[in-house]
């Protein structure tokens, strides 16, 4: 009689199983069922937010659903990566972040990280660069040369940011120790106290110094990246012409509840990769200056790529 109400037991826990799996199923081919909050941890305006509104009309045809954009700039994301990993793991939250969300947790102020979200693709990887005033430097060699001799000042957006952790991997990489790091609250005042006088140089993606190499205000004297831009091609990379492992720029891309099944994760991800190969944004790239650089990484690239930068940041922290 026990082994009978055991083996009844069992087929029942396996058909409770199979019926799980097979809503699993069925919520994934009715996804969405809702309207999609789609969450940027940064100001209106900015990079990501620009992310996120390039994107968000294709997103909405292609899911055939409405998609709610909320900007939760606190605490550099945090907020909004916290929200996301408190919703209902179901695709209906999605998250867009850009660097500061894997330098932040690698510093300890943002608590929420791979364990509790789950990427779901990378989009861009926006180039960083060594700006300085052209009336001071022409060139990254002169730079180099007066930085040897004397203290210089480089400023970047925000503390504890990816233009820190550029200036950083410059600093252990060249060997220049006289370079002290100043934070300002955003691009526009750190370009102003370049083109002032009251900064020597700032570390800072090339998509938003484009506008002030036309006018000569501003001038990239070396990019963080593996060769030269074909664009730009008389100023020197990193790697190509130095040999410094110096290629982080501020990525963006989208993250889920760690939870979600593989099934929506899957669609999200094909649906990200046709906006990316899309005309429109293309177009949207180029206009930005997103394009010098294939920013598409998969679920799994991107995984692998946050986790790797999160050792080397917590590596560039602690030795600072």
């Amino acid at each position: 009689m026990k082994l009978k109400k055991s083996l009844i037991s069992l087929v029942s826990g396996l058909i409770v199983l199979a019926g799980c799996g097979d809503e699993t199923t069925d919520s994934a081919e009715e996804y969405p069922t809702e309207n999609i909050d789609l969450l940027v941890g940064a100001g209106p305006g900015g990079g990501t937010d620009n992310f996120a509104r390039a994107t968000e009309d294709q997103l909405s045809d292609k899911l055939e659903t409405n998609i709610v954009i909320e900007n939760l700039e606190q605490a550099s994301g945090a907020v909004a990566n916290e929200e996301t990993a408190n919703s209902a793991p179901d695709g209906h939250t999605i998250n867009y972040v850009s660097s500061t969300f894997i330098v932040s947790n690698a510093a300890g102020q943002n608590d929420t990280g791979l364990d509790e979200l789950t990427p779901v693709a990378r989009m861009q990887s926006d180039i960083l660069s060594l700006v300085v005033n052209p009336d001071e430097f022409d060139n990254f060699e002169e730079f180099r040369e007066y930085a040897e001799a004397n203290e210089v000042n480089v400023g970047g957006t925000h503390a504890v940011s990816p233009d820190e952790m550029g200036f950083l991997e410059l600093q252990n990489e060249s060997d220049i120790d006289n370079m002290n790091y100043v934070p300002y609250d955003d691009t526009g005042e750190v370009q102003a106290a370049v083109m002032g006088g009251n900064l020597d140089a700032y570390v800072g993606v090339i998509s938003a110094v484009e506008e002030y190499m036309e006018s000569g205000d501003l001038e990239p004297v070396l990019v963080f990246s593996e060769e030269r831009l074909d664009e730009m091609s008389d100023i020197p990379a990193t790697v190509e012409d130095y040999g410094w492992d110096i290629t982080n720029g501020n990525e963006r891309g989208v993250l889920v509840h760690a939870d979600t099944p593989p099934e929506i994760l899957d669609e999200l991800e094909n649906v990200l990769n046709e906006i990316f190969e899309s005309d429109e944004y293309k177009e949207y790239e180029e206009q930005n200056s997103l394009h010098y650089r294939d920013g598409w990484m998969s679920s799994e690239e991107y995984e692998q790529k946050l986790e790797e930068d999160y050792e080397m940041y917590q590596e560039l922290l602690e030795n600072q």
